[in-house]
């Protein structure tokens, strides 16, 4: 399992890096303003759906019913079931596509009707969303293909597949400005055409593994496909509660002053790149792992998966919330301060990062916890901890986007993944399936001792050594992450919350 998390958390974070070049340059030429508001609209719309019925409920219903046929009944009837799947994805998706783009006007309605009383940044929202749209059919292919290479054990092509979306995306910011209305146009037709060359990648990699699939066949409504179809719809909560979380933030922040969704887009883009390759890492490692081994009847196994991949989680995405948290401000400054992205931009935007920072642990432990449910076939224990949590996210907007503004919003995220996270916990301890371990019990709050001194190192260095800007103020970013990762290691390492000498051994294992 470790070198799996490892191999998707490196792709991972090559492709989180490029993403942030490209954040770079969106906010030097987009700014904070309307036009980027529009833009990031535009993009979340088919990103929610993508991590909904892509990433989030097909895989959470897919990978097991796979992995249960291809331990079972070997890869013939695996890539019958993926085949069949990516059959009644196309059709589906591809009517879905077709709604979008006639009734746009009245998705955005929904998905900000604050921009209502700004009908400029409402008409180019429309028009860049029915450009990025078609990336919502490109975009689940591609998760499909994806999740066959996963239950395969074939994860660095997976991973590396959005690297596409962020090199395309910033060519075409150079490319075909001059010739579109907006750099936000060219920005749009970038992502729609990444989602092109992402799915004939994967595809291109599943081939190569052996399992070239052929979708283009009957629709068939064979039993496994009912059973994934069944698990799917609980799934759209249970696996997506995140990003229905941050769907709400956008909806709420479209009633406050202009800037607010761009403001919570670049701290969220911040705050991503740890999730994305921590927590995205562990659990794309984690649910072909665990159904394997539950169908294989090795319970002990998949107890002892689920607490290493809890451990490893919290020696990675601790320190990364406190490092954030603490840093916010001179990171937002260092990454994105330039041209139409000004000081009062950085230290609005930074604001919401530290709210999102005291989150990140949550996030990463909602996408470690869920796959414990859904190995099992049981997605409807999420889905109705999902909703209370979308509930209890909407209610706290509602009382904190007043007094804290575009902070309330993000804060309101971050509490509604602490309760995520505890209840699903809770009840998988109900029902035995995960007990922390004597080494998890032990670790933890060294773990955490261990990150809350590097903070306070952090804060020292940060007082210490005035960042500067531009080229400067990166290079003082990179030495001071560079000193605080070492002594978080270091610390840890003392305390005994940590041994390195066993990550070098997992690490040079091959299998």
């Amino acid at each position: 399992m470790f070198r799996a998390i490892a191999t998707v958390g490196g792709w991972t974070m090559v492709s989180r890096l490029l993403g942030f070049l490209r954040d770079m340059l969106i906010a030097a030429r987009l700014g904070a303003g309307p036009m980027a508001d529009a833009f990031f609209v535009a993009l979340k719309l088919p990103n929610l759906f993508r991590r909904l019925f892509g990433e989030g409920a097909f895989n959470a219903a897919f990978v097991p019913a796979f992995a249960q046929l291809l331990t079972q009944r070997g890869p013939a009837a695996a890539q019958a079931l993926a085949e069949r799947m990516a059959t009644l994805m196309v059709l589906w998706l591809a009517l879905l596509t077709g709604l979008g783009l006639i009734f746009m006007p009245q998705f955005l309605a929904v998905l900000a009707p604050g921009f209502g009383d700004r009908p400029e940044v409402f008409a180019l929202a429309v028009e860049l969303t029915r450009i990025t749209f078609p990336y919502l059919l490109l975009i689940c292919l591609t998760a499909l293909v994806s999740g066959v290479l996963n239950a395969l054990g074939k994860f660095a092509a997976a991973a590396a597949a959005p690297i596409f979306f962020n090199l395309l995306s910033m060519i075409a910011l150079f490319a075909l400005a001059p010739f579109v209305a907006t750099p936000a146009h060219a920005l749009a037709w970038g992502v729609t055409l990444s989602g092109v060359v992402q799915l004939g990648f994967v595809w291109w990699a599943c081939a190569r593994a052996g399992m070239a699939l052929n979708p283009v066949q009957r629709p068939s409504m064979a039993p496994e496909v009912r059973q994934v179809l069944r698990r799917m719809g609980p799934g759209l909560v249970g696996a997506g509660v995140t990003q229905l979380n941050l769907a709400i933030d956008v909806i709420i922040a479209s009633f406050l002053p202009a800037g607010a969704v761009s403001f919570l887009y670049y701290a969220d883009r911040v705050a991503q790149l740890p999730l994305g390759v921590i927590g995205a890492a562990v659990a794309t490692a984690l649910l072909p792992l665990l159904a394997r081994q539950i169908h294989a009847g090795q319970p002990l196994s998949a107890h002892r998966s689920l607490n290493r991949a809890v451990e490893i989680a919290l020696v990675l995405a601790v320190p990364a919330a406190v490092a954030l948290a603490a840093l916010a401000l001179p990171i937002l400054s260092a990454l994105f301060q330039r041209g139409a992205f000004g000081p009062a931009e950085a230290r609005a935007t930074s604001q919401a990062l530290m709210a999102y920072a005291l989150g990140l642990p949550a996030f990463v432990l909602v996408k470690v916890f869920v796959p414990g449910f859904f190995a099992r076939g049981d997605t409807a224990t999420p889905v109705k901890i999902g909703i209370g949590c979308v509930a209890l996210n909407l209610a706290l907007n509602l009382v904190l986007m007043g007094p804290l503004q575009h902070v309330g919003v993000a804060l309101s995220t971050t509490l509604a993944a602490w309760a995520n996270a505890g209840l699903l916990a809770f009840v998988l301890h109900r029902r035995g399936h995960w007990v922390a371990d004597r080494r998890l019990r032990r670790t933890a709050p060294r773990l955490l001792g261990a990150a809350l001194a590097m903070g306070a190192a952090l804060l020292a260095l940060a007082a210490w050594l005035a960042p500067g800007a531009g080229l400067s103020g990166m290079l003082w970013l990179g030495v001071i992450c560079g000193l605080g990762a070492g002594a978080y290691f270091g610390l840890a390492q003392l305390s005994g919350g940590l041994d390195l000498r066993e990550i070098r051994r997992l690490i040079r294992r091959k299998t």
